[in-house]
């Protein structure tokens, strides 16, 4: 089993210094060098719960065209067995191409989540893990500065990948007393 997911869009962009204090004495505000174009970068993710570990890529567009070469490369990192991939219900995971290439692979199947229950999948809880150890505090200004950030940090996720387990978080051990105590 895979939950996949896409993340994104990731924006290159660059924020120039601030020109720093004037004479004086207020800071000078540096203008902004934001443009929403179409360098946008989409990155497409698979985790295999039982191993913790995931298989990303990075894209220019979100569409079937994209999500096929991401199938493509699940099927890779996962030689054997049938492979079932748990995602959303995209347009572009449920296309009409994408349906063609599931016919010539197998091995590969779909599970939907139902709508507006985003948080069955744990790729979503993984991308938490992931956008922390690849893009916090960066600024990107190509997509190839993301594509080498996103294989940075999967190589080093993947290197401590634990088993992932859909839980609810353990009951304290301690038991909890509810004695109020009032004084007049």
């Amino acid at each position: 089993m895979i939950c996949a997911d896409g993340l994104g869009p990731v924006i290159p962009r660059t924020f120039p210094p601030a020109p720093a204090w004037s004479p004086d004495g207020h800071r000078i505000k540096a203008e902004l060098d934001y443009t929403r174009g179409p360098e946008k970068t989409w990155v497409h993710g698979g985790l295999r719960p039982s191993d913790g570990q995931a298989v990303t890529m990075t894209a220019p567009s979100r569409n079937s065209a994209f999500h096929q070469q991401f199938l493509q490369q699940v099927e890779d990192a996962n030689p054997h067995g049938e492979i079932w991939t748990v995602t959303d219900n995209l347009s572009s995971h449920n296309s009409l191409s994408t349906r063609t290439w599931l016919e010539d692979h197998p091995r590969i199947h779909h599970a939907f989540i139902p709508v507006g229950a985003r948080w069955l999948n744990l790729q979503e809880g993984w991308w938490r893990i992931f956008r922390k150890a690849a893009l916090a505090g960066r600024s990107f200004t190509t997509h190839d500065d993301i594509t080498y950030a996103t294989t940075l940090a999967i190589d080093q996720l993947n290197s401590r990948a634990t088993p992932r387990i859909w839980d609810r978080l353990a009951l304290p051990t301690r038991p909890r007393r509810h004695r109020f105590v009032y004084t007049l």
